[in-house]
């Protein structure tokens, strides 16, 4: 959906094509060619937004393209957005049953009025891989609508999805998977090699796959987590990261930093 209003920092005729053909060539290596329509939205996203399927800040789900929270904090800082604010609805919120909702507000400018969204998230709308971290997936969810709002953006984000934007693969490695016993020092040194080997092999960022360990396993650091949960953790990595790397991406990077691109 084209936007009704281009910003200033909407990209030139030339850059646009280039991120259209790097799109192109970089979705024949993850599915099937693209329909005729899916080029013709994937085109217009282009050209509105500069969205790039490599940076994780767009993807095809069962042939819909949806941006994610990267991308939309993509486009706010390439348009100099002037502020973010979310908090809690607390009448909406009920901690016990893990049931929150966001209000977030986009400032474009100073004087900006803002522009508002809202976000819920519980155990029955989010996906099995972030199961406890439903607070973040509302105040998520709130940002990106907002961002969505305030940039004309018409296509849903990724986040907003919950549990249908997850690989099905993914979801049964994280319900089904078996635990494996791992016996004295020397077979958690082999889980660690196992996950740097995963790391390395398909190029992820350690930082945002511990932070994704820890929500994963439901604690605060991962020192607290069982040998267990840990293994858990490392057989659904290693079985996304083969199945939709890029899916992967997408999700490591909802964990990035605010001040790396985050909210």
């Amino acid at each position: 959906m084209r936007s009704t209003s281009r910003d200033s920092a909407s990209l030139g005729f030339a850059e646009w094509k280039a991120v259209f053909r790097a799109n192109v060539n970089f979705a024949k290596k993850f599915s099937n060619a693209l329909t005729s329509e899916q080029r013709s939205h994937l085109k217009t996203v282009c050209q509105d937004f500069g969205l790039k399927l490599v940076d994780g800040e767009l993807r095809l789900i069962d042939g819909n393209w949806y941006v994610t929270h990267t991308g939309l904090m993509r486009i706010a800082t390439r348009n100099h957005c002037c502020g973010i604010g979310a908090h809690p609805v607390l009448s909406f919120c009920d901690a016990a049953a893990s049931r929150w909702a966001f209000k977030a507000t986009v400032y474009k400018s100073q004087n900006c009025k803002g522009f508002v969204g809202y976000g819920d998230a519980d155990p029955s709308n989010v996906s099995a891989v972030v199961r406890g971290a439903e607070m973040r997936v509302a105040e998520t969810r709130a940002v990106n609508r907002a961002l969505r709002k305030a940039y004309g953006i018409g296509i849903c984000s990724v986040e907003e999805l919950g549990s249908l934007a997850e690989p099905a693969q993914s979801r049964a490695h994280a319900n089904k998977l078996p635990p494996q016993t791992i016996n004295g020092n020397s077979g958690g040194a082999k889980l660690r090699d196992r996950l740097c080997q995963i790391i390395r092999q398909h190029q992820l960022d350690p930082n945002l796959v511990k932070s994704y360990a820890i929500d994963f396993c439901g604690v605060k650091t991962l020192r607290e987590a069982t040998r267990e949960q840990v293994e858990n953790f490392v057989g659904h990595l290693a079985g996304w990261a083969e199945k939709d790397r890029n899916a992967l991406l997408c999700q490591l990077n909802s964990y990035l930093s605010p001040k790396e691109g985050a909210a």
